[in-house]
This record gives C-alpha cells, structure tokens and sequence, in this order.
C-alpha cells in the first residue's frame, strides 16, 4: 500500500478541532471486525469542518474513505490508503423540527433514532430498529426491512460534494431504489436528514419495536461479527434460500462461515480474515449459479 503525506490534512484536521488517530486497525470500526489500518483516521465535529477536510483532501491529492458505523461494509486486509472520515464519532446531534420531523446528524445510529422516535411517540420508523448501522448509510443504501424502508421516511438529506461544498437533496431527486440512492453515484457525503414520521401511541411504537427485534434475535445469527445480509435479494427469489438449497449452511473457508441460523449471512466465525470472506463469498457466488442459474450480487461494499 502506497504512504500518503497526511501532515498537512493532520494539522488542518486538529485545527478544525476533530478527533485524529494515526495508524487505526479497521477492526475496530466495522461490524466484520477485519481489515488491515489506515493511516489517518479523522471524526469531524461538524458538516462545515468536513467541507474543509474534503478541500484540503482535494488540494493535496490524499485519498479518502467514508465511514459509519461500519455496518456494511469489508475493509481490505492490506488496509486503506490515506484517510478515513469516519461519521459515526461527530456527526451526532438529534432534534425535532416540528412535531413529526426528526433532524438528525449522519453518524446518529439508526437504533438512537428509533428510540428518539419512540420518545416523541412518532410512528413509521419501527421496521429500523435492529438495523445495525449508521442514519447516512440507512440513507446511502436505503436499508430496510419488515416491509418499511428508508425512502419512505425521508424528505430531505443534506451532504457536502466532492468539491466539499453543502447542498441537499429533497425526496424526489433521491432516486431511491432497491439497497440503493442518489448517492451511490454523486459521490457526495451525507451530512444529516430530515425524517418525516406521524403521531402514534407510545405503547404501540414500543411493542412493534420490540416485536420486530425479537425476529431478528430468533432469526439472525447476531452473536457473531458480520455485515448483515450479504447479498442483495435477486428478483423473484431469496438469497438466503437460494444458499440454503445448495447445501451450504456451515459451509467454511477460513474463519469465516455461512451462519446455520440464516444462510443469508456470512458470519466472522473464528478470526476470519477479509480474504476468507470474500473467498466465502466467491464460493457461494459460484455455487448459486451453477447448481440455481442465479447470479447474486454482494450487498455489502468492499473498500481496497
């Protein structure tokens, strides 16, 4: 991996009064818990002192990465060149607009906006709560889930451009699809998003909630690292169901495995590297194809 000159984004960064470390394991920032380092790691305070860490990303040729919570994504053995701006840590602030609107900073965790709803008996966000991850990559991935996804809350979503400047972007110019947005393919990174919910019971959020969190403690292997379902949903099938009928619940490469509660998942089973992951994922890509004549499409990202 080629050593980028991170000085002058160091100083920039400290200035702008954000947390940095030199020299971060991946590990420790993804719910894989794999990945080589990074040289820089760098938690904004603030949107505007993002614009100025982007600019100066720009003006020195230096490589970057954004990340969340880490939640869907695999960080390469061999680790990432130049910086990672991670969200999670400082883009944190949560509000209410009006009495249905939620304002909340990218690297809230979709788990602290559920419970934010609940608090102000908003409804319309309960099929999130479980969902691992952070608000800005719910919004870049539009996750979902038991019916609701995030293109059904959102009305506004904000973000800084490759250039580092702010804009936004209102609901119909999302282009929201299936596991995907606007931002998969602008390249810019989501500062914060407005949520539109409607006014419920208490009682009722709550024990939705709780309903839809108990099916994925009975469903999912969530006892062991991974990155969530690991492929995309084919049209007409399930990918899950798909890997179950080729034998391969408890197939293992490695240290990575596919989980025998749910063969949707590839889990991090005993110290499996990044290379035994995607070596997993290979196989099962394989695998699908020959013996079902379907091609699955990996849903989490892969950062080289």
């Amino acid at each position: 991996m080629m050593v980028i000159n991170i000085t002058n984004l160091k100083n920039k960064a400290l200035g702008l009064g954000c947390e940095v470390k030199e020299n971060v394991s991946m590990k420790d920032y993804t719910t894989f818990k794999t990945g080589g380092n990074c040289q820089l790691l760098i938690s904004p305070n603030s949107a505007g002192a993002l614009s100025e860490i982007i600019k100066e990303c720009n003006k020195t040729d230096t490589p970057y990465t954004v990340l969340g919570n880490g939640s869907n994504v695999l960080v390469s053995d061999d680790g990432l060149e130049g910086v990672v701006i991670h969200i999670a840590d400082g883009l944190n602030k949560i509000k209410l607009s009006d009495e249905t609107t939620i304002y909340c900073e990218a690297g809230v965790k979709l788990g602290t906006l559920c419970n934010f709803a609940l608090e102000n008996s908003l409804t319309g966000l309960e099929f999130a709560f479980g969902i691992p991850g952070s608000v800005g990559g719910a919004i870049f991935m539009n996750a979902g889930a038991y019916g609701g996804e995030m293109k059904d809350v959102v009305t506004k979503v904000y973000h800084i451009d490759k250039d580092g400047n702010e804009g936004c972007l209102i609901r119909d110019n999302l282009a929201f699809g299936y596991r995907t947005s606007a931002y998969e393919s602008n390249g810019f990174i989501i500062t914060g998003v407005e949520i539109e919910l409607q006014k419920g019971e208490n009682s009722e959020i709550k024990e939705k909630m709780n309903d839809l969190l108990g099916r994925r403690k009975d469903k999912q292997p969530l006892e062991y690292p991974s990155a969530g379902s690991t492929f995309k949903r084919p049209e007409g099938y399930f990918a899950g169901a798909l890997i179950e009928e080729c034998g391969l619940k408890g197939k293992q490469i490695g240290g990575a495995r596919v989980s025998e509660k749910h063969a949707g998942f590839v889990i991090n089973y005993d110290n499996a590297t990044t290379s035994d992951i995607l070596s997993l994922m290979d196989f099962i890509v394989d695998t699908v194809k020959r013996e079902k004549g379907v091609t699955l499409t990996p849903e989490v990202r892969i950062l080289r």
